[in-house]
């Protein structure tokens, strides 16, 4: 399956918080704050979704990341059970990343569930360095957080030779 990106709305507001409340249970975010981090200039939020079916969201993230600021921060990421271990995760992650790099940002911080290792993996692989834990982040689980960095590459070091025979 391929999915298209976009940038998110306002109106995407329903569709996010459906994903948000059946992935995030318990520690789910607020539509007001969801709905305030849509409408500010500050963040960067995006949506994936079938061509053919705009409407149908099975991805979205989002980056905190004043223009000029050299520090952004993974708000959220979340992916439809039936869309994960496809490539989407690392997809809206690569596209939020390079989102940071045209701000200004040249370190990225997120927190991961300590419980939630496939998210873990996804970051170390896109190269998120462990730098912290908070005890007892996510409430009201009791649930600590694993902070993460990521050292934003220069843009030439992500090139990818790709050679055809």
């Amino acid at each position: 399956m391929t999915w298209q990106l976009r940038r998110a709305h306002e109106a995407d507001l329903a569709a996010i918080m459906l994903l948000e409340t059946s992935i995030f249970e318990n520690d789910a975010w607020s539509a007001p704050m969801m709905l305030r981090d849509l409408g500010d200039p500050a963040c960067y939020y995006l949506v994936a979704f079938p061509p053919d079916d705009p409407s149908s969201i099975d991805a979205y993230a989002g980056l905190l990341a004043p223009q000029g600021a050299v520090e952004g921060d993974i708000q959220t990421i979340a992916v439809a059970e039936s869309a994960r271990g496809r490539g989407l995760g690392r997809t809206i992650m690569q596209a939020l990343i390079s989102e940071a790099r045209k701000r200004g940002a040249r370190l990225i911080f997120l927190e991961v569930r300590a419980d939630n290792p496939g998210a873990q993996r996804l970051y170390e692989r896109l190269g998120f360095i462990d730098v912290g834990v908070r005890r007892g982040y996510y409430q009201p689980d009791n649930v600590d957080a694993i902070v993460m960095r990521l050292n934003i590459p220069e843009l030439e070091s992500m090139l990818v030779t790709v050679e055809t025979p």
